[in-house]
């Protein structure tokens, strides 16, 4: 294995699990929870999954696979609901889907390509870390409003506590 397969490799099971963890969170929550804001310069719960179904399409799917661009990012944050919780998570598990594909079939010589990406000009590399990072952000925020909302331990780390563990994130 190579540093750059065991990249790409990392980046999807990462894009996988973040996305997992996502659909857990909302299915916990009720509709009104998934489009609360404290304010308005917070965003809700929903207006983050369709941020990151943007993200990941732009990002992934146009800027690697060029696939068409479809995006109107300002319309994610401008949402105030109307939109069920299951067609959004719906159409960011496809997204994350469609964008794992591409990942892991990446070739390796095309990790220095460079792309034009809502005017950055950025290296594949650059690309998959750049959603990676991105949907691991929000993904904290979605857990960490889902534990305020239930007032639950949602178990992500729960392996952690059982004797033998070193602690180290499978």
């Amino acid at each position: 294995m190579t540093c750059e397969t065991e990249f790409l490799r990392y980046a999807a099971d990462q894009l996988e699990q973040q996305c997992q963890r996502i659909e857990e969170c909302v299915g916990r929550l009720t509709p009104e929870q998934v489009w609360w804001r404290g304010g308005e310069s917070q965003n809700a719960i929903g207006n983050l999954l369709l941020h990151l179904t943007g993200n990941v399409r732009e990002w992934i799917l146009t800027g690697i696979d060029h696939a068409p661009n479809t995006r109107v990012r300002d319309a994610e944050f401008a949402a105030r609901g109307g939109i069920a919780a299951g067609s959004m998570t719906v159409a960011l598990r496809e997204a994350i889907d469609k964008a794992v594909v591409v990942i892991r079939g990446l070739a390796v010589d095309r990790l220095t390509e460079r792309v034009r990406i809502q005017g950055h000009d950025v290296t594949l590399v650059e690309v998959i870390f750049h959603v990676v990072e991105h949907f691991s952000g929000h993904t904290g925020q979605i857990i960490l409003m889902t534990k305020g909302f239930t007032g639950a331990d949602l178990g992500f780390y729960s392996y952690l506590s059982k004797p033998g563990v070193s602690g180290r994130t499978p």
